[in-house]
């Protein structure tokens, strides 16, 4: 097992402060960031600080990226199925099956970690299955509402003359819509 980064062992308002100086700073500053680290008592060097924020500029870039997307999406594509929510629930509970089973390997873990750890993850099970089932019962009423509106303007279109294939036709451009 490779050494621990002394970064990810400070105190958690010392790495909450590096993180936000990183930011700050737009990543760089390394040998200035290690100086007021040393005066704060810590003495980690510029390579050490370089590594924590580069992958710190990592995340925070992806984190950014996916955002920026999701805001593209929603403006150009509405969801009235809410079809994204559905996929961003899978693509969560598959996150935490990932972590159950990294956590299964870590037999060697603080006995009080690992059950922080899953108490964690099981109040997150339950808060994703709620939402999955709000999720599919939000579905439920798009295409139940979809469905009774494709039949009224079936109707309306029959006694308006046209033809069966017509209505037909039109029925599942608006089921389209909702499927």
């Amino acid at each position: 097992m490779g050494k621990r980064s002394k970064i990810t062992q400070l105190p958690p308002a010392v790495r909450e402060w590096l993180d936000r100086a990183l930011a700050e700073k737009n990543f760089s500053g390394y040998e200035q960031l290690e100086q007021e680290l040393a005066n704060r008592g810590y003495t980690i060097g510029k390579s050490s600080i370089h590594r924590y924020g580069a992958n710190l500029e990592r995340k925070l870039s992806a984190i950014k990226a996916s955002t920026e997307a999701a805001k593209l999406i929603a403006a150009s594509a509405p969801d009235d199925a809410d079809q994204r929510s559905a996929a961003v629930i899978s693509l969560i509970q598959t996150e935490v099956f990932d972590v159950l089973v990294a956590l299964q390997d870590l037999a060697e873990a603080d006995p009080m970690k690992r059950a922080k750890l899953l108490s964690t993850v099981a109040k997150n099970v339950a808060t994703l299955s709620r939402a999955s089932v709000n999720q599919k019962k939000h579905e439920l009423e798009i295409r139940t509402k979809t469905e009774a509106a494709a039949d009224r303007v079936a109707r309306l279109a029959k006694k308006g003359g046209l033809s069966g294939a017509t209505v037909e036709n039109i029925k599942r451009e608006i089921l389209g819509i909702a499927g």
